[in-house]
């Protein structure tokens, strides 16, 4: 029955969020007397911005007020450092040289927004370009859901210190934690395993939260936290500083010594050493891929119905785009689940002892047995 209500409850906030989102796009597209971009439109609903928008009022009239939740804009430039709020710009007003254009800091003055490839390449430096360290809408999202886990599982932590039997969200998420334990970190790490659970844990429940809040088509939801490349990034990231600091000897050993042929060497070892890298990388891009897919799954499909403007298509598109919608909260568990699977495995493949060596001497010993006999 619960399972019941929570597939309608998300089916309800799905139709508000066709209903409220593409209603706006395609009112936009006919005053402005132009075709509708699905690619557009797609782009802004999954990207960040330096606003949290809720509603519009009086939409498609000249009395138009879009009604968003202002966030901190701060920002270094040549000039210095700027700090104000996004709604100080968020009418095309312009403050020290910057405004905002569809909910995203722009310079007036020519100055680019600098950008990690950019940087590096060279094509930006200090002197051309400016430096946003805003709260935008997916940090502004995590701040969130870490207050939220703070006080969910700091309310079970006092209650199991008073009570045996769990209360509340306990009930719910006691089987969780015990299958994180019982069934990743023990499994994959071993006997070493509760030094690396605390993190597990942290970064099942916040992916997993994450994914949900996504899906959530309103305050405080519809930010893409998980389909943001940069949050995925830290989370391979930690998960690779954890896996490299906990190595052992034996691991270093398999990387540079591999048991092959020493004369394999040369190819194996730059292997081993590239291989190291490929393993967060898949991490970052198999739960950004996965969580951005999604998004722009249901996106795509409602969106036929204003490129062929056809109200009719509406029959076949809804359907199938609420059946998106649903297999998403699967895969909102499914990828905070995998994510915390291979991380724990790539963690106890550095801490495990590798005994070759030893099953090597013993493989021999007991061939040289067996010719003797």
């Amino acid at each position: 029955m619960i399972q019941r209500i929570y597939s309608l409850f998300f089916v309800f906030l799905f139709v508000v969020f066709s209903s409220s989102a593409f209603a706006a796009s395609s009112t936009d597209a006919a005053s402005d007397e132009k075709e509708f971009n699905a690619v557009e439109m797609i782009m802004h609903h999954i990207g960040d911005a330096n606003e949290w928008h809720l509603f519009t009022l009086n939409e498609g009239t000249p009395d138009e007020k879009h009604v968003s939740i202002p966030l901190p804009v701060i920002v270094k430039d040549p000039s210095g450092w700027h700090f104000f709020m996004s709604s100080d710009v968020a009418h095309g007003e312009i403050v020290n040289g910057y405004t905002m254009d569809h909910g995203i800091i722009k310079n007036t003055e020519g100055l680019h927004k600098a950008s990690l490839f950019n940087l590096i390449g060279g094509n930006h430096t200090s002197d051309n370009s400016f430096f946003d360290f805003s709260i935008t809408k997916n940090v502004f999202s995590m701040f969130l859901s870490v207050i939220f886990m703070l006080f969910i599982f700091i309310s079970m932590a006092k209650n199991y210190r008073t009570n045996a039997v769990p209360k509340g969200a306990g009930k719910l998420l006691e089987p969780l934690v015990l299958f994180i334990r019982d069934e990743v970190a023990i499994p994959n790490i071993g006997a070493k395993y509760q030094k690396y659970l605390p993190y597990l844990l942290t970064v099942f429940f916040f992916v997993w939260l994450n994914n949900l809040f996504g899906l959530i088509p309103f305050f405080p939801g519809s930010a893409n936290l998980t389909g943001n490349i940069a949050v995925t990034a830290a989370l391979a990231i930690i998960t690779l500083i954890i896996t490299l600091f906990s190595a052992n000897k034996s691991f270093w050993k398999h990387i540079f010594m591999p048991p092959v042929p020493a004369a394999l060497y040369p190819i194996m070892v730059p292997i081993e050493i590239i291989g190291i890298f490929t393993k967060p990388f898949a991490l970052m891009m198999r739960l950004f891929a996965n969580v951005t897919a999604g998004h722009i799954m249901i996106l795509a499909i409602i969106s036929l119905i204003f490129i062929f403007k056809n109200a009719a298509l509406g029959l076949a598109a809804v359907p199938l785009a609420l059946f998106v919608f649903l297999l998403e909260l699967l895969v909102a568990a499914l990828q905070a689940f995998i994510f915390t699977v291979l991380s724990a495995l790539y963690i106890g493949m550095a801490v495990e002892d590798h005994d070759h060596d030893h099953a090597h001497n013993d493989h021999d010993s007991a061939g040289k047995d067996t010719i003797v006999a």
